[in-house]
Order: structure tokens, then sequence, then C-alpha cells
């Protein structure tokens, strides 16, 4: 064993060519960002657009707290660019692999092999195998969803959504089917903006996020509702349009939308009470945690709290709009949110009421602290001594938390001392 920097690190078992490295963290945030202080806001930067004011007092930049210690377990390092991971309920793992594969992995990270029948994925940029999660009967039917990029043929991709059953001792997908697919199909070379996160509603419909897919402006077809891009669509596990969406009968409305106005979702997930929440990347700045509501307009690009790449003002600067709705919390400079988790165990008392955001650009885990009125109370970013972009976050069964990240890792966070 050694210690660095406040850590305790202990090598552990050897599973499947893969070294188990055990890290016990008292406070990696010192050690990584000697700036952070209690009670002062994390980013000192100024933000992408000078003229950026938040609508109300909390909705950025909200005071670092420091909470628990805790104990990271590295269980393998040997996945290939991880994206979503999803718990069987035996304690075991599906992970996604952007390339194409999906894998199981079990509580000592020993990995298996590529599960068979999986479709054919297009795999580039942003693109590829993308989310995978459980139907709310997996114990009896075994099915899950997930979520992909294809080819349609003419040079031209769209995103996904298939059912399938897992047969798991035999490591292959069965009676796979494509249940929904965005439309309209775009250029294969505009891999950005994918979205293509899942979370399965208590009554068992689908939600998926699906980006704008664009990387040019003006971006204007999130605001079109005769088009997938830039929204969050809603259907059943058959892939119908839900009964409840709120566009069905409107002339040249898509009946499967939920929301309209967003850039690219990449974390979407209920909170304990019931309701939906995403992360979504801005432009240059801007990034967003959004309280998702039935019909309403999250604004891109009509409002943003960021620019453009160029640095050029989006729609004159506009960060309001009536009949758009404001995040409930943003980033400015950005993190680029992937993966969102509510906190539903109990090895952490102290991250009850608290939502963990992945930070690619930022490199680390954001846990936030949410009030009563869905307003931000605190900020602690977790796992910023490991410069790792953060892929995927979930709270796992036994209370713990579970993290990939781009470089092939899947941690467990375990209370330390």
């Amino acid at each position: 064993m050694r210690h660095a920097k406040g850590r305790l690190v202990t090598l552990g078992i050897l599973a499947f060519g893969t070294v188990l490295v055990s890290v016990s963290v008292k406070n990696t945030y010192a050690a990584a960002e000697p700036s952070w202080r209690e009670g002062h806001a994390i980013e000192t930067r100024p933000p992408e657009l000078e003229s950026d004011r938040p609508a109300f007092v909390g909705q950025t930049r909200a005071p670092y707290h420091a909470t628990s210690p805790f104990h990271v377990t590295v269980l393998t390092d040997r996945l290939h660019a991880p994206w979503s991971l999803a718990f069987l309920p035996d304690g075991r793992m599906l992970v996604t692999e952007k390339p194409g594969a999906l894998r199981i992995v079990d509580a000592q990270g020993r990995i298996s092999g590529p599960v068979r029948n999986l479709p054919a994925v297009h795999y580039g940029g942003q693109v590829g195998l993308l989310d995978v999660a459980l139907d709310r009967d997996f114990a009896k039917d075994h099915r899950i969803f997930f979520s992909y990029s294809e080819d349609v043929g003419d040079d031209k991709t769209n995103i996904a959504l298939a059912r399938a059953t897992l047969d798991e001792k035999a490591g292959i997908l069965r009676d796979v089917s494509v249940i929904f697919r965005a439309l309209p199909a775009v250029s294969s070379t505009k891999g950005a903006n994918q979205g293509g996160r899942i979370a399965v509603a208590p009554n068992g419909t689908l939600f998926m996020t699906v980006g704008d897919r664009s990387s040019i402006t003006p971006w204007d077809v999130a605001q079109h509702l005769d088009s997938d891009l830039g929204k969050i669509i809603h259907i059943t596990a058959d892939g119908e349009p839900a009964s409840d969406n709120p566009f069905i009968g409107r002339a040249g409305a898509r009946p499967e939308i939920w929301t309209l106005g967003h850039r690219s979702e990449e974390g979407l997930a209920f909170a304990p009470d019931g309701r939906l929440w995403e992360t979504e990347h801005g432009p240059q700045g801007g990034d967003e945690l959004n309280l998702i509501e039935r019909g309403k307009n999250y604004g891109w690009p009509l409002v943003t709290h960021g620019i453009d790449y160029s640095g050029e003002k989006i729609n004159g600067g506009l960060t309001e709009k009536p009949g758009t709705e404001q995040a409930r919390y943003y980033w400015d400079p950005v993190i680029a949110p992937s993966g969102l988790a509510f906190y539903s165990g109990n090895l952490f008392p102290q991250w009850h009421d608290s939502v963990f955001v992945g930070g690619l650009r930022a490199g680390f885990l954001d846990r936030l602290t949410l009030t009563t009125n869905d307003k931000v109370r605190d900020e602690e970013p977790l796992l910023a001594d490991l410069r790792s972009r953060i892929r995927d976050v979930r709270s796992g069964p036994d209370g713990a938390v579970y993290v990939l990240t781009d470089d092939g890792k899947l941690l467990r966070l375990t209370p330390g001392q």
C-alpha cells in the first residue's frame, strides 16, 4: 500500500486480468483544487456570455459544501468507451460500450464477452451504442431496452430505440425489434448532439432524449414539432405514442413528442418523487439541469446562457423569453454533463436529497443538493483527482454509487473514513 495526497491506495485481487484498486478518499478536492473553499462557488472564471445573469438566486454557482469521505473501488479498467450501465436483479450490471458491445459485469469486476445478436451499430463521433434500461417487469419477462445509432441508407443515420429479451445464461439477445426511430435521419457525418438517454416510467412507458443532431447554426430544428430532433419523446413499450402526450392531434406535430427546445441531452432520470429530470449540453457555456414537464418548451436556441463556438451571441444573447422554461441550474463555463442519478441508498446519509451529474469536460462527478423548492443548495465535485471524463452515474441497489469513465473504468463509491 502507499499514501498519496491524502489517499490510501491498496491493490486488490486479480479478476480476468484486471486489478481491482481501492482508494480511500478523505479530501480529494483539496488535493485537486486548492482554491475550492467551503461556502464559495467552485467556478470562478467569468461566464462565456459576458452579459449573462441568472434568472433567480441560486440558478448557478452554488456554494461548495464537502460532505462524506468515501472509498473508491476500481472494479475494472478494461471497458472500451463505456456509455451506460443498468443493474440486473442479482446485482450484476449491463454495460454498453459505444463501439457496439453489450457486456455483463459482476460485482468483482469480471467482464463477460459481448452479448450476441446486437443490431449493427453506427459508431463515430458521439454516436454508437448508447443507453440500456430494464423493463419494470424484467424479473418476469427479461426484457431490456437500448438506444443506438443506425445506418438507414443514403449516408444517413438516426437514433433508434430497440427492445429485446436478454438470455443471460446463453449471453444472447432474443426477439430483437426496433420500436422507435427518431425522424428525420441526418447525414452520417453529423455525429454530435445525439441524445439517446432512456428513462422507464413507473407505469412502464419510455422516455428518451433525442438531441438536435446539429453541429452548425441555426439549430432551430429543436423548435419544430414536425421533427423528433431536439426533443424528449414518450412512447409505450411497443413503440406507440403514449396516450397522454401533449401534441397528439396537432396538425403537423409528431405525436411521440413530450417536450421540445433541447440541444444535447445526455442525462435523464426519475427522482424518488416520480418527477422526471434531465441534463443537457449548452453550446459554449450554459449546460443545464432541467425539471421536465409535459408539453413545455426548454428554449433552445431561442434562449441560452451560452454563446456560439464562434464567440458570437445566439439570438442576441437572450437568456429569458416568455413561453420557455428556465433551467433549475446551469453551469457556465461548461462541465459537459453526461449521466444523471438521484441518490436512493442508505450508505451515505449525508447524500440524501442529492443528485449526481457526470462531467465530461470538468473531469469530476458533481453532487448537487436539491431543496424542496427544486433549487440547488450546494455543490460538491467528487473524483476530481482521477482527472477522468465521467460518462455515467447510477445509485446502486446496495447503496453505493457507481460511475463509468470514458477511459474504461467502472468505479464503486462506498463510505470511507
